[in-house]
Formats: structure tokens, sequence, C-alpha cells
């Protein structure tokens, strides 16, 4: 496996980087469909060894359960390992925020009063970057993870203002300090979040929507982060598995799938576009998905790119790109 340079913090990283969002499992209706616990931890295990070093989780991917698998898989090899992970999902409670009760109710199906106090609500329902719950988020992904520190600690996409507040970082660097994390970043949606990261300097680094599908962050974020040192993680390089080329524009999902919320529109022409993307894979004798990652890891201002994988399969099809 090819390794890079994830910007200032000195980190050599597998170009091909683990995403645990699909092993999180569908269980509150916010990931791709549902998973089998010992197959997702196959695949870690086969992604670690295809020299895959670079595993990014998110504390509410299965409100937990994918850290855990992780920390799982992992935990016998953690010198070998880059573990990055995020927070800033408050999933820890049931205080549902005004502006998100109609959608909370409408993904659960219900009202939210009906829903019994010990039943999982359908989505982390609430943000929260404030230093304390930062501070005790950090130490419950510790304990998942089954680690005594986090490589990379992310900011699971704060607002705008908070992205370029420097009190925000202010528990950051002290959880730095007291080696609870070794390095932080941000992770953002439209490339404005991103450039704002690099304007704040502080963030070591910036995960990003980067794919055939969605490039806007080429023409300015991507230049300004390489400039200024900072690693760049790029996500969803396969538009959420559209450019796999394994999905058609009258594709459906059962409930819970994310892909299952797009909106129709944007289904059918990402879709149409992996199918072409897939014609020109069977040209070049390669599949669709080795080459929508190539198209992403050619832009050298990218250090990683996240790929979800949930079985063994889907490990051995994308880390052959590197073989």
């Amino acid at each position: 496996m090819n390794l890079r340079i994830l910007g200032r913090t000195g980190l050599a990283v597998s170009e091909i980087g683990f995403g645990g969002w699909a092993v999180g499992g569908n269980q509150y209706g916010n990931s791709y469909g549902p998973t089998d616990d010992a197959e997702s931890f196959r695949a870690i295990r086969t992604a670690f060894h295809h020299g895959c070093n670079f595993f990014d989780t998110a504390d509410v991917y299965g409100h937990g359960h994918s850290e855990e698998l992780i920390g799982a898989a992992l935990s016998g090899v953690r010198p070998e390992v880059i573990l990055a992970t995020k927070v800033g999902g408050n999933f820890y409670n049931r205080d549902v925020h005004p502006l998100l009760k109609d959608r909370l109710a409408q993904l659960a199906g219900t009202p939210l009063e009906q829903i019994p106090p010990d039943a999982p609500l359908p989505v982390s329902h609430d943000v929260n970057f404030t230093p304390g719950y930062v501070r005790f988020a950090v130490q419950q992904s510790l304990q998942r993870l089954r680690t005594d520190y986090i490589d990379l600690l992310q900011l699971h996409n704060p607002p705008m203002n908070l992205i370029s507040t420097m009190e925000t970082y202010g528990v950051l660097e002290d959880l730095k300090r007291e080696g609870l994390i070794r390095f932080y970043g941000v992770s953002v949606h439209p490339p404005e979040e991103g450039i704002a990261a690099v304007h704040a300097t502080m963030p070591d680094t910036v995960q990003i929507v980067y794919n055939l599908a969605r490039r806007e962050a080429e023409d300015q974020f991507l230049p300004a982060a390489r400039a200024a040192g900072i690693g760049v993680i790029a996500r969803e390089p396969l538009a959420n598995g559209f450019l796999a080329g394994t999905y058609r524009p009258d594709s459906v999902w059962e409930k819970g799938d994310i892909r299952a919320r797009m909106p129709r529109q944007y289904v059918q022409q990402v879709a149409a576009l992996g199918q072409r993307v897939r014609e020109l894979a069977d040209k070049a004798g390669t599949t669709a998905a080795r080459l929508a990652l190539k198209f992403v890891l050619d832009n050298q201002a990218v250090s990683t790119v996240i790929v979800g994988m949930k079985n063994v399969r889907q490990v051995e099809e994308n880390l052959a790109l590197e073989t």
C-alpha cells in the first residue's frame, strides 16, 4: 500500500483508508443497509492485512458500534494503525432540538411522544461542540476504541461560525497536551467551510467530499489546503456507492438506508454517471470503483481517500487499486 504524508501532522497514512460509517450498522436508520458484525470484523482485519493503516470512524456511526468494532478488530495491532474519529453529534440523551422534531417523527414513522423511552431514535438528534461535551465524548470514544489516545480527532461537521472561532479549538489543544489526542481537524460539507478551516490555521486536517460527481473542492479549497500544509481526507469517493457502477437510475433502497432519502433527481443523475464510469472502466480492463478512486488519488493535494467497506469482498476490490 502506498503511503502519503497527512499534511503537517507528519503521519504516514495509506492512500486508501477504511471508512467506518457502513460497519456501524443500520439499527438507527442512518447508514448503508444491514450489516453482519462478524463479516465487518473480517473486513477491518482484511484491510489491515492488505496494508491499510488509516481507519476513520465517528461516534455517531451506529451510536458507537463502529468504534467498538474497529477497536476490537485492531486492539492487537494498535501501534501499527492510525485511528481517526469524530465527535459532535450528541446521541447520548433524548433532548430533541425543536427544529428536528418533525424530521425525527418522519424518519421514525410515529410521533416522538409515542416512541418508548428506551427505544433508539433513528438519527443523532442534536449537535454539541461545547468544551465539556467534547471532552466527555472523547472519553467515551477512547473506551470504545480500546485505546488511551486517538491519533486524529475531528469535529463532526461543525457550523461555519465555530470553524472560524479560535475558542473552538481550546479544548482540543488541552486534549492534545494531555496526550488523549495527537492531532485534530474538522469534517466539513461545502468547500467554503474547508477554506474557513484553512484560514483558522488551527486544524491539522480537513475531511471533505471529493469525487467525480462532486468536484467543487478543486477550485479553491484543495490548492489552499495544500499550500497551508493541511492534510486532506477525501470522503465519499464513490458518491455513496453510485460510482461503483452497480446502481441504476431506478434503483430503490430499504427504509433506513441514507440513499432512500436522497432526492430522486440526484439519484438518477449520479447513477447515470456511475453507469458511464463503468462503461469506461470495462474498456480499460478495470472496475468502476477503481477508476473512481484513481481520479481522487490523482490529485496530489489529497493525503488519503476513505472508502466505506462493510465486507471482505468490498475491501479486496477497493484495495486492489494498490496491488
